[in-house]
């Protein structure tokens, strides 16, 4: 891809939205005095790519890249840059097909950033893996700002090495392999987590074992209880059965022999009536027999 044009509003000296067109041919020279801003420029460029260091950008903290006003003009409330790249058609990605591709950044005064690939809300991750498919990325040889170049030239084999990488265009499968180093790493430390959660749902299985187990034995024993219950209250009814039916037929028996002795008492009690009645007619002629003895006597008496 190639950097075909540069829209700028509200980055640090750039209230207006200003833009500046980059020639297909030959070199783009960007000319003025000292603190006209032609750094800003560059800011703007790199800030849009996703530097995420504030002090690369020459400020304390992120929010110092928007317009903070001046004696004419009040502050900006939101900084915008847009890059527009022409697409040379290398992209193996989703955007290959795009004749210009456009990465946006915006940045509010209350914290809230967002960023955009052809209009479209996108992820800083997405914009670095656009940018890192195109060979460049917000550091690196793709920008060498002012006095970056004797550092480059004084870095140690480490930072140059990874220059080289990036003009080579291995920059972007460094990127992967580290991305997919940390999707490793974020793959153990879960397979860490799920070996515990294995442990703990195994600790848990085991002791859930256990008490089916004392449940499956707890519900056997009650069968077995309930059973010997039952058979124990049917035996008690039977022989209550059975020990009632003998007492009906004694009691029967009782019966009859009570009625036997009724039947007698009633004869006794009719015979005691007669022999009552004897006793009082003998009684009276015990009686007149007395009186007659005594009236005998009476006479006899001179």
């Amino acid at each position: 891809m190639r950097l075909k044009r540069l829209e700028i509003q509200g980055f640090k000296s750039f209230p207006d939205r200003t833009v500046f067109k980059f020639h297909q041919d030959g070199l783009t020279a960007v000319v003025g005095p000292n603190g006209c801003g032609k750094s800003n420029i560059v800011d703007a460029v790199r800030w849009a790519l996703g530097e995420q260091s504030a002090k690369l950008l020459r400020g304390q903290m992120m929010e110092d890249v928007i317009f903070n006003g001046s004696d004419k003009r009040k502050p900006a409330g939101m900084a915008e840059v847009t890059l527009i790249f022409d697409n040379d058609g290398q992209l193996e990605n989703q955007w290959r097909d795009y004749t210009e591709i456009s990465v946006s950044r915006q940045l509010f005064r209350t914290g809230e950033s967002e960023y955009f690939i052809n209009g479209v809300p996108c992820r800083l991750k997405d914009i670095r893996e656009l940018i890192a498919d195109a060979g460049g990325s917000s550091r690196g040889y793709s920008i060498v700002e002012q006095g970056r170049i004797s550092l480059l030239i004084n870095s140690k084999p480490e930072e140059k090495r990874a220059l080289i990488e990036e003009a080579a265009g291995v920059l972007k499968y460094r990127m992967r392999r580290l991305e997919a180093e940390r999707k490793m790493e974020r793959t153990n430390q879960n397979l860490l987590r799920v070996s515990d959660v294995i442990r703990e749902v195994q600790r848990q299985l085991n002791s859930m074992k256990r008490s089916a187990a004392k449940a499956r034995r707890y519900r056997l024993f009650r069968d077995e209880l309930s059973s010997l219950d039952l058979r124990i209250r049917f035996e008690d009814f039977t022989s209550i059965q059975l020990g009632l039916s003998e007492l009906e037929a004694d009691l029967e028996s009782k019966k009859t022999v009570l009625s036997d002795l009724q039947a007698q008492l009633s004869i006794m009690e009719s015979r005691e009536e007669a022999v009552r009645s004897e006793l009082v007619t003998g009684e009276a002629r015990i009686t007149e027999g007395f009186d007659a003895v005594r009236k005998a006597e009476a006479e006899k008496t001179p």
